[in-house]
């Protein structure tokens, strides 16, 4: 839109269907989304307006919420779903409070998608190979593109609280500051779209994939979550002697009954199973444990007013604000039902059958078919309409025959 339209308040439409629009460009059958597809109103949140400093050209980006044209919240959108999550806290005076750890490669260009992804050629004219975890090294070369990247969060008013080398080859984590969770989904979405944007500039690719190397840790977007009360801003997890309370227990216990119901939310792609199934501090169980980072569910060492819950199985191609909608709702449902989790795991543990997750997208898509739980926390036209989408994103990839498949089977008699 011309900034003269935006600031006459032109309004933006746009057809329904787009809301369930699958990542290869196609759409599920119009009963998902109105046989007339009709249009949603696109509302710009007045507080994230920015103007996109990467850009040669002036041009500003504008996060929307998808209204119907009655104006009330689309049940498709996801942003519309946290902000009824975040609403349903408020209800009861309390406030979520969320952090997002979100992972990251930095690849060289990659033209040809049937050959793998490479690390940059560095300063010393060779290609990282996985040794620099946690390290302050600058010879990957890196350098000029990490200064646009933090210009840029600046000028967008992203705060970072640690940026880091991580443990895959040519990895990067950055910790977002904790708040608001539709803040910190708005903050997610505008990072990610930064790192693809000035990427490009600098000759390089930035990958968000969960699983884009073989035999190296993929990619999360852990989600940190505490609640508050309203009027006092105090922790409901901890009480006024530090220990933690029955909210603290109750919430676990929801994450817990919702995290298998939940997993193609939180693992929405073919590849987040690669991840999952590999799992290098990456579980696929609704364990928890006090600061055990084989477990779904992690309790980091902290203070009594920082007590909160990780939730660990969200990878980096989660939509965030779907997934800390569902992390977040899920909790919710716990306080509110007053659910209790199973006892916290220490050490090397075996993950009771009861607490094991699904291991492919087709089982994730199949529990969440039958998921009571989702279809009431999150409308049963969403759900359905999500498993129509991903389902054809299943069916594409079964349409094609992987180079593994040919390399081994071909030969067997």
């Amino acid at each position: 839109m011309t900034a003269e339209g935006f600031l006459e308040g032109r309004r933006l439409q746009m057809a329904r269907g787009v809301l369930l629009q699958c990542i290869m460009g196609g759409y599920p059958p119009s009963r998902f989304y109105g046989s007339d597809d009709g249009d949603l109103a696109l509302v710009a949140d007045p507080k994230q307006i920015h103007r996109l400093p990467w850009s040669e050209q002036p041009r500003a980006l504008a996060i929307c919420d998808a209204d119907e044209l009655t104006g009330e919240s689309s049940r498709l959108s996801t942003r519309g779903q946290l902000k009824r999550v975040v609403a349903r806290y408020a209800a009861l005076g309390l406030v979520p409070v969320v952090a997002t750890e979100l992972e990251f490669f930095v690849f060289a260009p990659n033209p040809d998608p049937t050959q793998p992804f490479q690390p940059p050629v560095g300063l010393d004219g060779r290609r990282e190979d996985g040794h620099s975890a946690f390290s302050i090294s600058s010879n990957n070369g890196l350098r000029p593109f990490f200064k646009e990247v933090y210009a840029c969060m600046a000028a967008l008013g992203l705060p970072r609280d640690t940026f880091m080398h991580e443990m895959g080859v040519s990895q990067f984590e950055i910790n977002l500051l904790h708040g608001d969770p539709l803040l910190l989904a708005d903050q997610t979405f505008l990072f990610k779209h930064l790192l693809k944007e000035v990427a490009l500039k600098h000759g390089l690719s930035v990958v968000c994939m969960a699983k884009p190397l073989a035999h190296t840790p993929g990619s999360s977007m852990h989600i940190h979550q505490s609640v508050v009360e309203l009027d006092s801003g105090r922790n409901v997890f901890s009480d006024e002697a530090g220990e933690p309370t029955a909210a603290f227990r109750h919430f676990i216990g929801g994450q817990q009954a919702g995290m298998a119901d939940f997993t193609a939310l939180f693992a929405p792609n073919v590849n987040s199973y690669q991840r999952l199934c590999h799992p290098f501090a990456s579980p696929n169980n609704a364990c928890w444990s006090h600061d055990n980072r084989s477990a779904g569910l992690r309790i980091p060492a902290s203070s009594p007013a920082a007590r909160r819950v990780e939730n660990r199985l969200p990878g980096a191609d989660a939509n965030p604000y779907l997934a800390i909608a569902a992390s977040l709702a899920a909790g919710l449902y716990g306080i509110e039902n007053r659910l209790e989790p199973s006892a916290a795991i220490q050490g090397e543990f075996q993950v009771p059958d009861n607490l094991s997750l699904p291991c492919t997208l087709h089982a994730a898509l199949e529990r969440l078919k039958r998921s009571h739980l989702a279809k009431e926390l999150f409308g049963t036209e969403f759900i359905e309409g999500y498993i129509a989408s991903k389902t054809m994103e299943l069916t594409s990839f079964f349409d094609e025959i992987t180079p593994w498949e040919r390399r081994v089977l071909a030969a067997q008699a």
